[in-house]
C-alpha cells in the first residue's frame, strides 16, 4: 500500500496544502513534527501523530523530530481561554529531555534526528528576530487567528505579547528547517493548523519557496464525542510514572465498541487484512471484547515493551476475575500492588474494618450498608459475613471489591 493510501485508510487526512497527495508516493522528503515540552510525557493525542509520523518512516520519507525548548517556555496559547502560567527553565529542559526519550522509545530502530528549537533561539536577540520574522509578518493574519480575537473579544481574558507572538516562533522553526535540513514538510494535529500555516507563509514570503503542511484529524470517542484519551481520571500518558502500563492497558481494553476499528486503524501496526481479521472475529462475540484486547496488547508493547504488555494483560485477568488470585506470581502480585491497596490481616479479622482500611469504605456504618446492599464481593463471590473466617475463606490470597470497577478492589492476604 502506497503511504497516500495508506494514511487514507487509517483515517490520517484531515487538511494539507497538498494539491495531490500522491506526491509522498514519488521521492522521499524531509519532515518535521515537533512536541512541545509543556509537561514531562506525551499523552495518547500526541502517539496518534507519532503513529501517523512512523508510517512516514517507514515509506522512506526522512524525520526529524523537534522538542520545543524555546516554544515550550511560552507554551501554546490556541485553544486556551487564559492565559498559560509560564514554567520554570529548569521544568522545561527537564519536560524536553523525557520527551527526546520518549521519541527514541516509540521509534526505536527507525531513522531519524531530535532537534531542540531552544538551540537557534538562545542567541537570537530581539532586533535579530523583529528584522528575520517580525518584518515579514502581517498584522492582519495574526490578528485572524481564532484564538487571538477570542482572547480580545468583549468577553475575552486578554492577551500577552508573548503568547500574541507564539505562532512566529514556531514559524521561525519551520523556516530555520528548510534552511538547515531542507525540510518541505511540517506534520501535526489538526489543531496546529493555523500555527503550521504561519510558517509556510513565512517561508514564502523570505524566500519564495512553497512548502507544505499535513494535519490529522483529532481522534473522538465515537460513544462520547469528546476527545479521545480524556478520562474522569485525567489524562493517559506514555510515562508509566504517569499512567502504569496496567492503566494504560486497562484503558484500551475498555474502549468503546464502535470507535474501536479506528483505534487499531490508528494506534497499531496491523495491516489492513490483520485488523479486518479481528473485526470480524470481535463482531462474533462483542462481550469477549477480542478487538480490545488485541488493541491494548499492541498499543501497550510499542509504548512499554512485550514484557510489560504480557504483565499488564495479566494482572487485568486477576482484576477482571478470569484469573484465580492464588495463582499469582511475586512479580504480578508486586505490579497488581501497585494498582490497588493491599492490606494482611488475620483471617479472624473484621470485614468492615478491612474495607476502610483499604479505602473501599469512608466508615464502619458504610461498610455494612454496602454488604446489606450486596455490593461487597470475595473472589467474585457476593459476601456478608463479619470476618473472612466466617466468609469460609481457605485461601491465603483473595480479592475485595466493592461493587464492578477495578479501582474499587484490594488484595487481602492472610497472616
Amino acid at each position: 500500500m502506497q503511504l497516500s493510501e495508506e494514511l487514507t485508510w487509517r483515517g490520517f487526512v484531515n487538511q494539507t496544502t497538498y494539491k495531490d497527495i500522491t506526491i509522498l508516493d514519488k521521492d522521499p522528503i524531509t519532515f518535521y513534527w515537533g512536541v512541545d515540552p509543556s509537561a514531562d510525557s506525551m499523552q495518547i493525542g500526541n502517539f496518534a501523530i507519532a503513529m501517523m509520523v512512523r508510517h512516514f518512516i517507514d515509506h522512506g520519507h526522512n524525520a526529524v523530530l523537534l522538542v520545543g525548548g524555546a516554544t515550550g517556555l511560552i507554551g501554546d496559547p490556541d485553544g486556551k481561554k487564559q492565559e498559560r502560567e509560564l514554567n520554570t527553565v529548569e521544568v522545561v529542559a527537564a519536560n524536553k529531555a523525557a520527551i527526546a526519550e520518549q521519541y527514541k522509545t516509540v521509534f526505536a530502530g527507525k531513522d531519524f534526528e531530535i532537534v531542540d528549537n531552544y538551540d537557534w533561539f538562545k542567541d537570537m536577540n530581539y532586533l535579530d528576530f523583529l528584522r528575520d520574522v517580525g518584518k515579514h509578518v502581517p498584522m492582519s493574519a495574526m490578528l485572524g487567528r481564532e484564538f487571538v480575537s477570542s482572547r480580545l473579544g468583549e468577553d475575552g481574558a486578554g492577551i500577552s505579547y508573548a503568547e500574541f507572538s507564539y505562532s512566529l516562533i514556531q514559524g521561525y522553526d519551520y523556516l530555520h528547517l528548510n534552511r538547515e535540513k531542507s525540510v518541505t514538510l511540517q506534520v501535526a494535529g489538526a489543531d496546529q493548523w493555523g500555527n503550521c500555516l504561519a510558517g509556510v507563509d513565512l517561508i514564502r514570503r523570505v524566500t519564495g519557496q512553497d512548502v507544505h503542511i499535513w494535519s490529522a484529524p483529532l481522534v473522538v470517542n465515537k460513544s462520547t464525542g469528546v476527545k479521545f484519551g480524556k478520562t474522569e481520571g485525567g489524562a493517559i500518558w506514555l510515562d508509566a510514572k504517569k499512567t502504569s502500563p496496567t492503566e494504560f492497558y486497562q484503558f484500551w481494553i475498555n474502549c468503546d465498541d464502535a470507535g474501536v476499528a479506528d483505534y487499531l486503524k490508528i494506534y497499531t501496526l496491523f495491516d489492513k487484512a490483520e485488523i479486518e481479521t479481528i473485526i470480524a472475529k470481535h463482531e462474533t462475540q462483542p462481550a469477549a471484547r477480542y478487538a480490545q484486547k488485541q488493541l491494548a496488547n499492541a498499543v501497550t508493547s510499542l509504548v512499554h515493551g512485550n514484557e510489560k504488555a504480557e504483565l499488564a494483560a495479566a494482572i487485568t485477568s486477576y482484576l477482571t476475575g478470569n484469573a484465580d488470585i492464588a495463582d499469582i506470581s511475586v512479580d504480578e502480585l508486586s505490579a497488581l500492588q501497585a494498582e490497588i491497596p493491599y492490606q494482611k490481616v488475620s483471617i479472624a479479622a473484621s470485614i468492615g474494618e478491612t474495607m476502610v482500611a483499604a479505602g473501599l469504605a469512608t466508615s464502619l456504618g458504610e461498610a455494612r450498608r454496602l454488604m446489606a446492599g450486596n455490593a461487597i464481593s470475595i473472589d467474585g463471590a457476593k459476601i456478608s459475613a463479619n470476618t473472612f473466617s466466617e466468609a469460609g475463606i481457605t485461601k491465603d490470597l483473595v480479592m475485595l471489591r466493592r461493587g464492578k470497577a477495578f479501582k474499587d478492589s484490594a488484595v487481602i492476604e492472610f497472616a
